[in-house]
């Protein structure tokens, strides 16, 4: 053993030279910190090695397995461990990272290529990146964060080429060139190592296979796909436009993301550029040679787990605070939204649970209900609907706003773009949205045509391509805000099909229609133009009170909105109760009755909205149990919409506020919803 260990350095420095100091240091790494996947890659070559002796076909999941050869080294595991070998690495990652790899495949016995994935770089201005790396990152290890909006074929890209010499009968191997694009260069002369230099100019493709021992591989292909990644938008500047970078996928990378999914990749900074043309411009352009690409589950940056718990205990402590009167905190917290405008309460309590959402759910067949909900504002102009639709965007963690005039189908779902003479599709708003909202506004500008194109996604939350011999499958899990103007003047007697013009099946896939309609009314006005007044006279009044320190009497701050929104709907799935679900199929089929009256919004999809509408208020409540209240709550939402065939003459959407004293009221209103339902025993 001893001679062993003291023979082992020799071999080193023979094989890598002066790195040998360098690859015994990252082999000390892997040796300590991954040990397990160590033995999980010696294991998967071990067992290929027995299928081919018996020549037996490996199954699907060991083929992937095998396929996946690759190490995940955390950076900030490296840095503890060894700070110069962490420094090699990010400064020449072309050089090291190679090293590392050779490193990795001398401890996974039998294993020949082994990729090392370079995950968490250190949150630091010269490693994490928010906008597109420059020219002067070129070389340099880096992390970007942001949204793929391509994604190109997955194809196969000859790495390298071996030639043998006609003259002195030696060998050598070309590789391609990753700035050209890949180009495959035949030598201009003889390129073998030989005791005098052979000037001779003609060679002959060698052939051969991989698993020679004397030679290398004559040609060897790798999987080869090409995305690009464009900047989030919410984190730039008004006014900026966001830069997309080309991200290049080798080996088990490809099909790591798909277009829409919000991504960190981590790896090297490269130039590229065609190959040079009389007369013409050279183009050259900065690509990401990637290293591992992170799909993340959920949008929105990281929060760290001493934040998160900090909010958790200030959001008990509100609710604890506010036991006695739990309607009023709810009503605080909806009137913190769009604070600018004045009133509007049940519009802004249904954009909160919009944002908030209800439960997914799928059962053993692979049936699924979507839980993002859908809002529709139809109003007379100056009703604030632009201006709830950006203050909605500003609250989700990752949103897309976009306005129907001029919009194509294209653009709101996806397109197929020929670059470089190749196919690839470019993700419309709804993709991008994905696990997030899209705010369209006017959205009855949308011609026709295009109507259609986003059924699917809005009931399905997935849309199917088919352009340009690609077909495939996107998600777009998304909810969607849109805002509109009525057709002409908005007639109460007639139903929203018709004062909105929209197809039954598209209105039909909408939880809440809002209709806001600017009806003359002294008292109202007057108010308004008090708080018009008011604001323009001091400007930072109406945001003066929102606080980082939620209580029943201040407004909360855009931030705790966020983080709150984001809590709830990550830690609570509420469960409905026996009386909250005699509520609701009640009130359903007490609507089925007039059906004549308000087809688009009779269908089963009316019960399903209710089901989401009351589980967003119970989530917004603080609460995993979907109670009376909630389920009241969600008939009351719904009122605003069937006006025609109310219950309650008097929900109105634009000209309401919250009740000074609003459990009271909410009371009275809870005893009357359930008296016109006949379920008096359940007060």
């Amino acid at each position: 053993m001893a001679a062993r260990d003291d023979a082992e350095p020799q071999q080193l420095e023979m094989q890598f030279g002066s790195d040998a100091p360098v690859v015994g240091a990252m082999r000390l790494f892997l040796q300590s910190r991954c040990v397990e996947q160590l033995a999980r890659l010696a294991a998967a070559a071990h067992a290929s090695r027995q299928q081919q002796q018996q020549q037996q076909q490996p199954s699907e999941e060991e083929e992937e397995e095998y396929k996946r050869d690759a190490i995940a080294v955390d950076m900030h595991e490296l840095i503890g461990f060894n700070h110069e070998v962490a420094t090699l690495v990010l400064e020449a990652p072309s050089r090291y990272l190679q090293l590392f790899e050779h490193a990795a495949a001398l401890e996974a016995a039998g294993t020949k290529r082994v990729a090392v994935r370079i995950e968490h770089l250190p949150s630091h201005a010269a490693c994490t990146r928010t906008r597109v790396p420059g020219a002067a990152d070129v070389g340099r290890l880096v992390s970007v964060s942001g949204t793929v909006v391509r994604t190109g074929l997955v194809k196969l890209m000859e790495t390298q080429r071996r030639y043998q010499c006609t003259r002195c009968r030696g060998s050598f191997v070309v590789h391609a060139e990753l700035e050209q694009y890949n180009h495959l260069a035949r030598p201009a002369r003889c390129l073998a190592q030989g005791a005098e230099p052979c000037q001779s100019t003609t060679f002959e493709h060698q052939q051969g296979s991989e698993e020679d021992d004397d030679a290398a591989a004559a040609a060897v292909c790798v999987d080869y796909q090409e995305i690009k990644v464009q900047e989030q938008a919410e984190r730039l500047s008004l006014g900026s436009i966001p830069r997309a970078i080309p991200v290049l996928l080798e080996g088990g990378l490809v099909d790591a993301a798909k277009s829409g999914d919000a991504v960190t990749v981590t790896g090297t900074v490269v130039w590229r550029w065609r190959a040079p043309a009389v007369g013409a411009r050279p183009d050259i352009a900065v690509a990401l040679r990637a290293c591992s690409v992170q799909v993340h589950t959920h949008a929105g940056p990281a929060v760290g787990k001493a934040s998160e718990r900090d909010a958790e205990a200030q959001f008990r402590r509100y609710w604890a605070a506010n036991a006695h009167a739990p309607v009023a905190a709810r009503n605080r917290i909806a009137a913190s939204l769009c604070c600018q405008v004045h009133g509007l309460f049940y519009a802004k309590l249904a954009v909160a649970l919009t944002l908030i959402g209800g439960v997914a759910r799928a059962d053993a067949s692979g049936l699924r209900v979507r839980g993002d909900g859908h809002l529709l504002l139809v109003g007379d102009p100056g009703t604030a609907k632009s201006q709830l639709l950006r203050h909605a965007a500003r609250l989700a963690p990752r949103a897309v706003l976009t306005t129907g005039v001029g919009s194509t189908s294209a653009g709101l779902t996806v397109s197929a773009v020929k670059d470089g003479g190749e196919w690839q599709l470019e993700a419309g708003a709804l993709v991008l949205a994905d696990r997030g909202i899209c705010c369209i506004d006017e959205f009855g500008s949308i011609r026709e045509a295009e109507k259609a194109t986003i059924l699917e996604a809005m009931e399905q939350q997935s849309i199917s391509v088919a352009k340009a011999g690609i077909v495939c499958r996107l998600n777009a899990r998304c909810s969607v805000i849109a805002a509109m103007n009525p057709k002409g003047t908005y007639d109460s007697a007639a139903s929203l099909a018709v004062n909105t013009a929209l197809p039954t099946p598209l209105l039909s896939r909408f939880d809440l229609v809002l209709v806001l309609l600017d009806s003359p009314n002294d008292a109202w006005d007057a108010h308004v133009s008090d708080f018009v007044l008011r604001s323009a006279a001091a400007p930072a009044s109406t945001s003066a009170s929102a606080s980082d320190n939620p209580t029943l009497e201040s407004l909360w701050s855009l931030d705790m909105l966020c983080a709150y929104f984001a809590y709830v709907k990550r830690t609570f799935a509420p469960q409905s109760t026996r009386a909250a679900e005699l509520v609701l199929t009640t009130y359903y089929r007490l609507q089925r009755q007039h059906d004549s009256a308000a087809a688009a919004r009779t269908t089963i999809r009316l019960l399903e909205s209710l089901i989401r509408l009351a589980q967003a208020h119970a989530r917004l409540m603080f609460r995993d149990k979907v109670l009376v209240l909630d389920a009241v709550a969600a008939v009351v939402l719904m009122e605003a919409t069937m006006l025609s065939t109310s219950l309650l003459a008097g929900v109105d959407a634009l000209h309401s506020l919250p009740p000074d004293d609003a459990d009271a009221a909410h009371a009275v209103l809870h005893d009357t919803v359930l008296d016109r339902l006949g379920l008096s025993h359940l007060k």
